[in-house]
């Protein structure tokens, strides 16, 4: 007799890009192959609400997802795509309220039954001012607009999760798994605490078993396996003890995945195929802790954007498992395992101690500043260990000679962005503002303003001024002008850390040349544009700081015009630009045409980002000293470079 298999899980691949209409077409494509899941990805003027021809979008528009500035670009993104039948995951922090909006505003023009529409918003602040970046306003009124739309589908969109708790970029910006663990509850805790007191109590249990998170399983794949089955148990002992959940089904751990990018290497690439495949078994072996849903990178993410074929070979490496071997068939595999019991015990007892802490200091909110320093230094220590190698790496630090991969000969080895995307998004967004009713937009923006001054359910107003045609950037300028913008830790301290091995000789040639140039060597380093991936600039900033360095680092999303002011308040001998959104090419043109005009132009500027070598050749030849990728790993060599420049500019300045 057959034994009778387990559904498996939702197959997504986290996809959009240029436009909606490019992006539509490949969700269609991924559909038709077998995907069963949407999981849409956002450019950075979307995520952080901005329009597509603001400032600061310059050069970010369609690079890392896909831009949606009104109700017509939503249309388009969904066109023949029925909602009503669809799960749709959109990665949305800061203009949650926002895209769901649009989402129910186009589901209704499909006609569908707005109580039957399933799929998730991340709509996690917290882990936005600890890692992501993507935020805009204080704390406060952005867990209010959490919880109003957490409170808003338990009305409407009963099958919804209004919430996805995101540990996947707090493994990315080097929490450990114990931090991983805490800060996300703690996160799930502040806001249920809140959205206590906006749902009817006898509703609460529901809204409980209906908040979902977002993990990421890292290569170590014993210690990911039993990190996920101590996640079950602790989010079950928290239901229960703190929020007196009875109903099971109501305390049960529900997660989507996404296996680490993080660990992706530039250098063999096709390595990655084996890495993705592993880390994808901790979080589908084990019944007990299986995911709802899993989306893959692709083996080439950490060299550009990946092809249609790439992502197609990623969501058959799932298919491949759950129809082809036998997993599905039965109970789970690791209970009564008394090494995997010990380890989860201990991942337990390490995150209810960090959880504590983070409750002892009044809970997440109150927590953002130590959470973002631990982070901050538990990177510094994984690093330290690929640079030692005493983490082994392979093809990074280890075995590192190898015959040239024929996956990434020749052109095409990568998808590159549309140049022209952002010019025809820019003209659609022009027309459609000339196409609408200006009183319609403006009745609607002020009843908006009024919500969020009221302490009203930001979410029917919000709907309202979708379905009026008020773009992402207009609802972006409402709420800042409501609630204000923020700007969250570095995590950098004044102070250097204990971490010596290694640094003496650069301390050495740090001090040396200081003297030389009559006070300190001064290292500006500076994150242009709307990419919010900080954890790079971060551990330069660090290292730079622990060799002696005064280092001066003002956090993400600058104007290239103020990164230059700063260069010149802060008499800067070298300046740092990070991006990895993929738009360097136009914001350091940008920088160092400011820089020239400021008469700053003998600063030497160095560029870290994801950067193919085509465009690093370009940025030398336009001026920039050196270029560093994810393969220049070793931060010693990188500080050692800086003073070797900033020396050479001494010596031509004599």
């Amino acid at each position: 007799m057959t034994a009778k298999k387990d559904s498996p899980w939702l197959f997504r691949t986290y996809a959009g890009h240029s436009t909606a209409t490019a992006s539509n077409a490949l969700y269609r494509t991924n559909l038709a192959k077998g995907q069963t899941g949407l999981s849409v990805a956002f450019d950075l003027p979307t995520q952080t609400g901005y329009d597509s021809d603001h400032e600061l979008a310059r050069g970010e528009v369609g690079k890392v997802g896909v831009p949606v500035a009104h109700l017509g670009d939503m249309r388009m993104l969904f066109d023949a795509i029925p909602l009503e039948a669809m799960n749709t995951s959109m990665t949305i922090n800061a203009t949650a309220p926002w895209l769901l909006s649009l989402y129910i505003a186009v589901a209704e023009e499909q006609g569908a039954d707005i109580a039957a529409l399933q799929g998730t918003v991340q709509n996690d602040i917290i882990k936005e001012y600890l890692s992501r970046g993507t935020y805009i306003c204080p704390p406060a009124p952005s867990l209010r607009m959490i919880t109003d739309v957490a409170a808003y589908t338990q009305k409407h969109l009963p099958k919804w999760n209004p919430m996805n708790v995101c540990s996947y970029h707090l493994q990315e910006a080097g929490a450990t798994p114990e931090q991983e663990l805490a800060f996300a509850l703690a996160t799930a805790c502040a806001v249920l605490d809140d959205l206590k007191t906006k749902v009817p109590a006898a509703d609460f249990p529901a809204m409980v078993g209906r908040i979902s998170f977002f993990v990421n399983a890292g290569i170590r794949f014993v210690t990911e396996l039993c990190k996920m089955r101590a996640f079950v148990d602790l989010w079950d002992e928290l239901c229960a003890t703190r929020y007196g959940i009875t109903d099971e089904k109501f305390r049960r751990f529900r997660y989507g995945v996404q296996v680490n990018s993080l660990g992706l290497t530039e250098q063999q690439p096709e390595n990655n195929v084996y890495r993705i495949l592993i880390e994808m078994l901790a979080v589908t072996l084990s019944k007990k802790a299986r995911a709802r849903a899993v989306q893959l990178p692709a083996w080439n993410e950490a060299l550009g954007l990946p092809r249609p074929w790439d992502q197609q070979w990623s969501l058959r490496m799932q298919q491949i498992l759950a129809y082809e071997t036998d997993l599905l068939e039965y109970d789970d595999l690791f209970d009564g395992n008394p090494a995997i019991d010990r380890k989860v015990e201990a991942l337990k007892q390490g995150a209810r101690e960090e959880l504590a802490q983070i409750d002892a200091m009044g809970g997440a909110v109150a927590a953002i500043d130590y959470m973002k320093s631990r982070l901050v230094e538990s990177n510094s220590d994984r690093l330290a260990k690929i640079e030692s190698k005493e983490t082994t790496v392979v093809g990074v630090n280890r075995w590192t000679e190898a015959a040239p991969s024929p996956l990434t000969a020749g052109d095409g080895a990568v998808m590159q962005a549309d140049p022209q995307a952002e010019a025809d998004q820019i003209a659609r967004l022009t027309a459609w503002r000339e196409a609408r009713n200006p009183q319609a937009v403006e009745k609607s923006l002020a009843a908006l303003r009024q919500a969020a001054a009221t302490g009203a359910n930001i979410m029917p107003a919000s709907i309202a001024a979708a379905k009026a045609g008020v773009t992402t950037g207009e609802w972006g300028a409402v709420i800042r002008q409501a609630f204000g913008e923020y700007r969250a830790p570095t995590g950098v301290s004044s102070a250097p850390s204990n971490r010596t091995e290694g640094l003496e000789p650069i301390r050495d040639a740090v001090a040396t040349l200081s003297a030389k140039l009559g006070r300190p060597l001064t290292f500006l380093m500076g994150k242009p544009g709307l990419d919010g991936h900080s954890n790079g600039a971060e551990q330069i900033a660090a290292r730079a700081r622990d060799c002696g360095m005064a280092i001066h680092y003002d956090g993400i999303r600058l104007t290239p015009s103020e990164i230059v002011a700063s260069a010149a308040e802060k008499r800067a001998h070298v300046i740092g630009l990070s991006i990895l959104s993929g738009s360097h090419l136009p914001l350091i043109t940008e920088t160092l045409d400011r820089l020239r005009a400021a008469g700053l132009s003998d600063i030497p500027v160095v560029v870290g980002g994801i950067i193919p070598d085509e465009d690093a050749a370009k940025l030398r030849a336009m001026g920039v000293a050196a270029v560093y990728t994810p393969k220049d790993f070793e931060l010693n060599r990188i500080m050692l470079d800086i003073v070797t420049l900033v020396d050479r500019q001494a010596i031509a300045a004599e």
